[in-house]
């Protein structure tokens, strides 16, 4: 069961997190999903402070779906790769599961060619 209206628990959970250092403590107030929290902490080692931009949100009930972009500087190891200090901007999805006013499971899809291409080590042509 949700009590939280989606729309403005989203936007809250984005606006706590982006550009802003990410605890697990402070992840854990919004997050039960231990996958997607461990995302998280993974991509706040990597890009320390990362900025998240909401460009559409849709939601039904209990479901969430957003159109974002992360923006971010490459300053920690990332899938094995070195930083690079280059600065990030990539288009991701995310869906989302609410209970017990908590996201309870997400699912992510950014784009990793992308994403590889503005740190130097992949290209898209």
């Amino acid at each position: 069961m949700v009590t939280v209206e989606p729309k403005t628990f989203i936007q809250e959970y984005f606006e706590a997190l982006s550009g802003k250092p990410k605890t697990l403590e402070l992840v854990k107030k919004y997050v039960s999903d231990k996958e997607l929290a461990e995302h998280i902490m993974a991509y706040e080692k990597a890009f320390p402070g990362y900025e998240l931009i909401i460009e559409d949100l849709f939601y039904e009930v209990d479901k969430v779906a957003v159109r974002a972009r992360i923006k971010a500087e490459h300053k920690g190891e990332f899938m094995g790769i070195a930083p690079t200090k280059k600065f990030i901007d990539v288009p991701l999805s995310v869906f989302y599961l609410l209970k017990e006013d908590k996201i309870e499971k997400g699912w992510l899809y950014i784009d990793r060619l992308e994403l590889m291409d503005q740190l130097g080590v992949a290209t898209l042509n």
